[in-house]
């Protein structure tokens, strides 16, 4: 063979190689970031099981078990709970918490004892943000507005016979959510802040120093600043002085229980945000309870879709709204999440509360649940559902319907 025909045969070699070998060899060409990844076809609810009685490990860490358990089973199937710089992997890429946020975690510190959020499960989430693995330079606030009877310090007296101790949700029951700012998490960017002062403080669109609340159509929702300064402006994002950032994520955290008779029956996720709504702005009569699914929805889909609702149900108050006495509680040691609060309301109250107790007023197809989950699902699907992969929110519309979940279970023990 002549050189001529040798290297006719090689280059005829050549250009059968796989385009993407040549594509390698290129110098030229950088890797691409993912693309946003498409809305989840189902609503995913993440549920932890037997959580310990003792979740932290020999007490001296705190990392909590069942919240470990569940930002791992998160992360296994594809909803990565840090939102990662510069990676190319999809469900990190477009996570949930960035090393920069201003995180506000939404506890129920209206009532006290097993009637507020488990402060235990809320030290344990804490402790992952701020173990960001790209370095946390973000703040966390834990936030809560009582309507006038709230209290961060778990001392509320209202509907405790006047008993002002303190009474946290936690294994210790002296650790409230103000102990976690002030020791656990001392000289870290943790604090706390109770909008019940700011009840009746109504703020115009072009206020962003006065700290109240800016009505929404016939919602609410609240403006302040937090401990190290930033001006949190709930629908809109942090302000920065000329423009808004969207920084800002809210974790709801609610604790599950009986709410009462012919209002909304239970408390999970939606009725949770009760507690971002100042009742003093003149529609208290539509949301007890005539509009109660409206409201909260029109929370969810216009003023901030949570990136990720947690129902605490390590101890479930079956009986009383108060969480009081300890006789009317059960210890069911149990997370569950899920960016869809409709889904999550249905499930929790269907395979977690009513289970225990058989009363039929707890199961979500009882028609005074059933009423406000699906004018919630309404309103926010009418309004295009809450589907935003820039935050992290992998949900499109919302449901009722189990066949349209998808259920990952983790059983610790």
């Amino acid at each position: 063979m002549n050189r001529r025909a040798f290297m006719q045969t090689l280059m005829t070699g050549l250009s059968f190689l796989p385009a993407c070998r040549i594509r390698q060899d290129s110098a030229d060409e950088e890797p691409q970031p993912p693309k946003p990844p498409p809305a989840d076809a189902a609503s995913k609810i993440f549920w932890v099981k037997h959580v310990p009685d003792q979740p932290f490990a020999n007490g001296s860490t705190n990392h909590h078990a069942g919240i470990d358990a569940l930002l791992a089973l998160m992360g296994r199937n594809e909803l990565s709970f840090y939102k990662r710089k510069n990676s190319f992997v999809q469900s990190e890429a477009y996570g949930l918490i960035a090393a920069d946020d201003v995180v506000l975690i939404k506890v129920n510190a209206q009532w006290k004892h097993r009637g507020c959020t488990n402060s235990d499960l809320v030290r344990g989430l804490i402790q992952c943000i701020l173990e960001h693995p790209d370095g946390f330079s973000g703040e966390v606030v834990i936030v809560e507005n009582g309507q006038g009877r709230g209290s961060l310090n778990c001392d509320t007296w209202l509907s405790y016979g006047g008993d002002r101790s303190v009474q946290a949700n936690a294994n210790d029951p002296s650790h409230s959510f103000l102990y976690l700012v002030q020791e656990v998490f001392r000289d870290r960017p943790v604090s706390a802040r109770l909008l019940d002062p700011l009840c009746h403080v109504f703020i115009d669109p072009q206020d962003h120093v006065t700290e109240g609340f800016r009505r929404y159509e016939n919602v609410s929702y609240p403006c302040f600043t937090t401990a190290r300064g930033r001006r949190v402006e709930l629908r809109e994002g942090i302000w920065n002085g000329s423009a808004h950032q969207q920084n800002v994520k809210l974790i709801n955290v609610p604790v599950l229980k009986h709410h009462d008779v012919n209002g909304s029956e239970i408390t999970a996720a939606l009725k949770h945000f009760y507690g971002l709504v100042s009742m003093s702005d003149g529609y208290i009569g539509e949301r007890h309870y005539l509009r109660l699914g409206e409201t909260c929805g029109k929370m969810v889909a216009s003023v901030r879709a949570p990136a990720l609702h947690v129902v605490d149900a390590i101890w479930v108050s079956h009986k009383s709204l108060t969480g009081y006495p300890a006789e009317m509680t059960f210890r069911a040691n149990q997370v569950l999440a899920s960016q869809d609060p409709v889904a999550l309301d249905h499930w929790a109250a269907k395979h977690v509360l009513y289970p225990h107790d058989n009363n039929g007023r707890h199961h979500p197809d009882f028609a005074g649940i059933a009423a406000w989950l699906e004018e919630a699902r309404d309103t926010i699907n009418h309004r295009g559902g809450i589907f935003d992969p820039g935050q992290g929110i992998r949900v499109g519309n919302v449901t009722r319907d189990e066949a349209a979940m998808q259920i990952f279970e983790s059983l610790l023990g």
